[in-house]
């Protein structure tokens, strides 16, 4: 059964909905884990309550509440998938074997692009500085060498690599830390029982802590401050997918066009035809996932850096050992001084020996800091500076070979096995950008900030490695096109570096920030942190932007289009959230309705799924208004993301009763982070629907019990002030039953029994749970809303062209929510509703 109509605002309020946030009367609810135990939610208590509980064994007393075991409801998702279950946040001991075993996949999938940064890097550089004398060789091998120590190494391996969320990198992931610790999330579904899940680690403000206590207060405060933070989140993402694309056309095209002095006719043409073909190639295997493309090709990129490591040494020996004087960065100074403008220019050409630098970061989430670290200092790192040394060593006598610096400085016996490693390892180097790319399109829905597309997972060791399918053949066709368009590595390199240096400014600016406000780092060396590695970055983007009219632009394009599309989704996704929280239904007209909620009750449990954290969607008016008969079992399913990489399965799920007893409704949380994998199977998530909340309704009627048994203590009215308890939220207790019972535990040490407590059976309970029972044996329905957000008449023209078209046109366009919530089509009762914003 389908049904659909579309309402306004206005006919809402005049009809079915109350715009109040009161609650009324007849609110019984409370927020409770799946074992019944319940949540403490410190908005109920006022601080002198609270400083009691912490002063008076309230650890024992949450441990009581909050059981060890507890049964996952409806938590079906990646049964097989390792790790899932015990939640990323245990730190365990992985075996020495199994950390070399990932380094070696590292070579394959996160340093292919920086490998091969010696077929380009000086001859980008030195076709815009001529070799005149040793200073332009000696000067340009300094910036490289220190560019490599300085950025990828200093910066990423000893510290960017530690900001890490939970073992998840990107800025994303940065943006996680912060909003954890600092509520700057513009979708405000934000509650005290998120910060109840162990990977959250939040910190209590002491007065050593003032500073950071005071940053997050002011960046709490200014809205301003919050939509310039996630502005600079979406620029660093939307520059890392601009990589992604830049990324396998200059390595594909630097390593094909080996052939065009070995083969007589083979021309630009030839270059751009079989570039093409082998990038359709590429992006054709991706859908077998990070780790088989890894150990398939880490082989042939731990053979790639032994060849670049072993022709610099023999080019080093062979032709000029001095060049090690690079090491003295006077030979920078020197370099500038004698070029100038051109030497300016050419910088833009030297910060290519770091592209791919940030997939170290982005890419974390596949491996581990370890393997990563491990990978590039003992492997990575050595090999570059040999093969810069050896390039330098060749340039010292052969100057002229500038412009085929790489393949001229190859021995002629090994011409061939050297090309067609390079071409292998070219392909390969595109690996690091695309699962980089997709890692942070994943964290960018989670977070609510791009639309609804389909993610594969690939692996069932690691959540981490997954393929999304419409990103790929669309960084696919952009890579062909920009190699069609280009024809030319010089040009693609012109564009390629505006992208790497923003993303790295960008991951600067927020590992400050995580310094200052997280890791409460001593204030002078967290700013020495932006004012070395920020300084120096921010001179790389005024060298590579001197080059915008020289292709620089198109990464600016592609950003610029990311970023729409991104921030659009976020800003109508926001707004509509707001508009449910202001229309929701108030509990004074659900008393009205009585428990048949005027109209006919009939066996069968509804899933309505919505957004809202707290109260009932004005939705579920519509399906009053249109349907002939409800279910007699309501549930509300709110699936939410939680700035967490994982929740564990035993803190996922949060259970509410909505109205009194009779009326059988309850809310059901379901709390994701942004690296959980959801793959649900519809007939074992109701079946552990229903015994999580038969678990639920016996611990709630335990817990009564108790209360009503134990006895009401007495305070000085000095040290408890009482709260007005009048008004409070839809969803929260209206006779605070649970803070009773926390301040009864402050004072005394004797608990009651439980199995004494539950001797008296309670017949309300067997009555719900047969009515329960009955209702599951009668079927389940899915209640889905379709919404269709539309800006007010007196609106700005620019918010009515943004929601009215680019929004609705993304929403028209991405994953339906019976796809994404996995829902089974057969069961599916739908209406449609107009939200007003």
């Amino acid at each position: 059964m389908s049904t659909k109509e579309e309402i306004e605002e206005s006919s809402v309020s005049e009809g079915l909905l109350k715009r109040n946030g009161s609650t009324g009367g007849g609110s019984t609810g409370s927020l409770r884990w799946v074992d019944g135990s319940e949540v403490i939610d410190e908005e109920v208590f006022d601080k002198n309550e609270l400083e009691i509980i912490r002063e008076n064994n309230y650890g024992s007393f949450r441990r009581r509440l909050k059981k060890p075991r507890r049964v996952d409801s409806l938590d079906v998702e990646s049964m097989q998938i390792k790790g899932v279950h015990g939640g990323s946040h245990h730190k365990k001991d992985v075996p020495l074997l199994a950390t070399l075993s990932l380094a070696f996949q590292t070579l394959g999938v996160v340093y292919g692009d920086m490998g091969t940064s010696p077929l380009y890097v000086f001859s980008d550089v030195f076709s815009k500085v001529q070799i005149t004398s040793e200073v332009d060789v000696l000067g340009a091998l300094s910036i490289v060498l220190y560019t490599i120590a300085l950025i990828p190494l200093m910066k990423y391996v000893f510290i960017v690599l530690k900001a890490n969320d939970n073992r998840e990198g990107g800025t994303f992931a940065l943006y996680s830390l912060i909003c954890r610790y600092a509520n700057v999330n513009l979708l405000p579904n934000r509650t005290p029982a998120d910060e109840c899940i162990s990977s959250f680690k939040l910190r209590l403000p002491t007065p050593e802590l003032e500073r950071a206590v005071y940053i997050k207060e002011i960046l709490e405060r200014k809205s301003s401050l919050k939509t310039l933070l996630l502005l600079l989140v979406l620029t660093g993402t939307s520059m890392i997918i601009g990589d992604g694309i830049l990324t396998p056309a200059i390595s594909v095209m630097s390593a094909v066009s080996g052939l065009e002095g070995r083969i007589p006719g083979f021309n630009t043409d030839a270059l751009v035809i079989i570039s093409i073909i082998i990038l359709g190639g590429l992006f054709s295997i991706q859908r077998f996932g990070p780790s088989k493309v890894g150990f398939t090709f880490a082989p042939a990129l731990a053979l790639w850096f032994f060849s670049l490591g072993s022709i610099g040494l023999y080019n080093l020996l062979t032709h000029d050992v001095t060049v090690i004087r690079a090491v003295n960065p006077a030979y920078i100074y020197l370099f500038f001084k004698k070029n100038l403008t051109n030497g300016w220019s050419a910088l833009g050409g030297c910060v290519l020996c770091i592209t791919g630098a940030e997939a170290m970061f982005a890419d974390l989430g596949h491996f581990s800091v370890k393997s990563i670290q491990i990978a590039f200092t003992s492997v990575v790192f050595p090999c570059l500076l040999l093969a810069y040394f050896g390039q330098a060593a060749f340039l010292m006598q052969y100057p002229q070979s500038a412009g085929r610096i790489f393949y001229d400085s190859v021995p002629n016996s090994l011409f061939w096995p050297v090309f067609v490693i390079a071409t292998v390892a070219a392909i390969i180097a595109s690996q690091a950008m695309i699962s980089a790319s997709f890692s942070c399109v994943k964290q960018a829905m989670a977070f609510g900030c791009f639309p609804r597309v389909k993610i594969i997972h690939t692996s069932k060791e690691h959540m981490g490695q997954i393929y999304i399918p419409v990103i790929n053949w669309f960084l696919m066709i952009m890579c062909m096109l920009v190699v069609a368009a280009f024809r030319s590595t010089t040009s693609i390199a012109n564009a390629y570096g505006i992208a790497e240096v923003g993303v790295m400014i960008v991951t600067t600016t927020l590992v400050t920030i995580v310094m200052v406000l997280i890791w409460q780092t001593n204030l002078i060396l967290a700013l020495c942190f932006p004012l070395v590695f920020g300084t120096m970055e921010l001179v790389y983007m005024s060298a590579v932007l001197s080059k915008i009219l020289e292709g620089g632009w198109l990464p600016l394009v592609f950003a610029s289009l990311f970023l729409c599309v991104m921030y659009i989704w976020n800003y109508g996704s926001a707004l509509k959230y707001q508009s449910e929280v202001k229309q929701k239904i108030s509990l004074d007209f659900m008393d009205e309705l009585g428990c048949s909620l005027g109209t006919v009750r009939v066996p069968g449990i509804g899933l309505l799924y919505n957004e809202l954290v707290q109260g009932i969607p004005s939705i579920f008016a519509q399906f009053l208004l249109d349907l002939p008969a409800i279910h007699s079992v309501i549930v509300f399913v709110c699936i939410k993301h939680v700035p967490v990489p994982v929740v564990p399965q035993e803190e996922r799920f949060l259970f509410r009763r909505i109205c009194p007893k009779d009326y059988h409704m309850f809310r059901c949380v379901a709390r994701y982070g942004y690296k959980d994998v959801r793959k649900e199977e519809h007939h074992f998530f109701e079946q552990l629907l229903v015994d999580s909340l038969e678990k639920f309704l016996r611990n709630e009627s335990l817990d009564l019990t108790l209360e009503t048994k134990q006895s009401q203590p007495e305070f000085d009215s000095n040290s408890v002030r009482p709260t007005d308890n009048s008004e409070v939220g839809v969803d929260e207790l209206k006779v605070p039953l649970m803070r009773d019972q926390i301040l009864a535990i402050c004072t005394t040490t004797s608990e009651p029994s439980i199995t004494a407590a539950s001797g008296n059976e309670d017949p309300s309970l067997e009555y719900e749970l047969s009515a329960l029972h009955e209702a599951s044996e009668s079927g389940f329905t899915y209640l889905l809303g379709h919404g269709d957000v539309r800006a007010k008449k007196n609106s700005w023209f620019i918010k009515k062209l943004t929601i009215n078209y680019f929004y609705s046109f993304l929403r028209r366009n991405c994953r339906g929510g019976n796809a994404t919530m996995r829902v089974p089509h057969m069961n599916i009762m739908q209406v449609g509703m107009t939200y007003m914003v």
